[in-house]
């Protein structure tokens, strides 16, 4: 940054000096110490605002309330954990309506999830001040409590046989059968039968 009587003077910004001198936008950047110091121009450091996470601090040194941070974050992590189960609830209410079991990938899944939901909480309360609460969120929890993935996420998706809008499966996964892309009038064939449902 340069000043010139206490005036700041922007790069590529033409200036007038007190006497009336003009320069052109470009003086600064070709000019030499010596130029500058010529006219009494002064070049200080910039300053620079240091980083800080605006989520817990307010200001570098300035940390947020840890109260209502670690409310916040424990909200947070209940809002995610309702986030993941709810995708799998279907399979509750199935069994509540007709008495088809929940798939056993499905029950372990949600205990999973919960048990990392506690675990992260715990840590969260855990934590005496926001300095702590920073390294504990920022830290991905020491990496010990990963949201875990969804039962079926392992199974490669079906794709398209190639040159028709047939799609052939080897097998079902609790006799649901999730279609998305197919166009009308394309097919889904069992293999090892004769099964075809066309729409």
């Amino acid at each position: 940054m340069y000043t010139l009587n206490g005036k700041t003077l922007r790069l590529d910004k033409a200036f007038t000096t007190e006497d009336g001198r003009q320069f052109p936008r470009n003086w600064l950047r070709l000019s030499t110490k010596a130029d500058r110091d010529a006219l009494g121009i002064v070049e200080t450091p910039d300053v620079v605002t240091p980083y800080y996470d605006q989520r817990f601090y307010w200001s570098p040194e300035n940390p947020k309330d840890h109260t209502q941070l670690v409310e916040l974050w424990v909200g947070t992590t209940k809002q995610t954990a309702g986030s993941l189960l709810s995708q799998y609830d279907w399979y509750v209410v199935r069994q509540a309506e007709t008495g088809k079991a929940v798939p056993q990938e499905v029950l372990d899944y949600r205990s999973a999830v919960r048990v990392v939901s506690d675990n992260r909480e715990v840590m969260i309360n855990g934590t005496t001040d926001t300095d702590q609460l920073f390294a504990v969120i920022t830290g991905d929890f020491n990496g010990l409590f990963p949201w875990p993935r969804g039962p079926f996420e392992s199974a490669p998706a079906d794709e398209p046989v190639s040159g028709s809008d047939s799609v052939v499966t080897d097998s079902l996964i609790d006799d649901t059968i999730v279609f998305s892309g197919a166009s009308t009038g394309a097919s889904v064939t069992f293999s090892g039968g004769n099964d075809t449902i066309t729409f």
